[in-house]
């Protein structure tokens, strides 16, 4: 995509990169050859060879982690398989909740007939649970909108968007799950904000911040944002070092 911003990178080191990722950028390799180039590749000559150890939907914004070698990225998917890695999101979305919080469980399968949709399926469905706490709702410009800090406690693909839409409240320029399609120019509304990880090396933990694109919620939701990333547990600070100084 001409004209995309990066990956900003938050942290690094001889093991790992982490990245706050744009909304529209792949996270991992495209099956199509003409389509954007993912964060590896965007990072190539910097830091090398890269592979991410999870993913981002290519709309969602935020922490993605990369490894930076065959051992760490042993090391980093055995933690993601185990459960070891806490994910935190904001998400804004149309409607206001009726509760405050909540656990949401619901198995998700493919929806063959309209892909890359999701669907609930409690026969063929995977186990699948979502915790979220309300943050802030804002009815100032007639459209009723919440901003939802969500964890995902199973990692299946579109689970945040699929548990927000079954509960009637998709999120803000969800072109796949909101009943009226988006404007084009409106993002996704999901920020991948916060992760802790045990460092691959040493395993202390390694905690991670995104900032999230306030200017696309109000001023209301934006500083219920901003305050509720101030409140989380501080990031690692991060290591600009360029790939030569880091590999010594």
């Amino acid at each position: 995509m001409i004209g995309q911003p990066g990956p900003v990178v938050l942290y690094a080191d001889s093991w790992c990169v982490a990245v706050d990722k744009p909304s529209g950028m792949p996270s991992v390799p495209a099956r199509n050859p003409l389509d954007a180039a993912c964060v590896a590749v965007r990072l190539r000559d910097t830091f090398g060879p890269l592979e991410a150890v999870h993913r981002l939907d290519r709309d969602t914004s935020g922490v993605l982690l990369l490894a930076r070698h065959r051992e760490a990225r042993v090391q980093l998917g055995r933690m993601f398989e185990q459960g070891l890695v806490a994910k935190r999101y904001l998400a804004v979305c149309c409607g206001i909740p009726r509760e405050e919080a909540g656990d949401i469980h619901l198995p998700l399968a493919p929806d063959w007939e309209r892909r890359p949709r999701q669907r609930v399926d409690p026969i063929h469905g995977r186990r699948s649970q979502t915790r979220w706490h309300l943050l802030a709702t804002d009815t100032a410009a007639g459209a009723p909108r919440s901003l939802i800090a969500l964890e995902p406690l199973t990692g299946r693909s579109h689970q945040l968007r699929v548990h927000l839409a079954w509960m009637g409240l998709p999120i803000v320029g969800d072109p796949l799950y909101q009943r009226q399609p988006p404007a084009a120019t409106t993002r996704l509304a999901l920020y991948a904000a916060w992760l802790r990880v045990p460092h691959p090396q040493h395993g202390r933990p390694l905690v991670l911040h995104a900032a999230c694109d306030l200017q696309a919620m109000s001023s209301l939701l934006g500083m219920a944002a901003a305050a509720w990333l101030a409140d989380q547990p501080e990031a690692t600070p991060g290591r600009r070092a360029d790939a030569r100084t880091l590999d010594q």
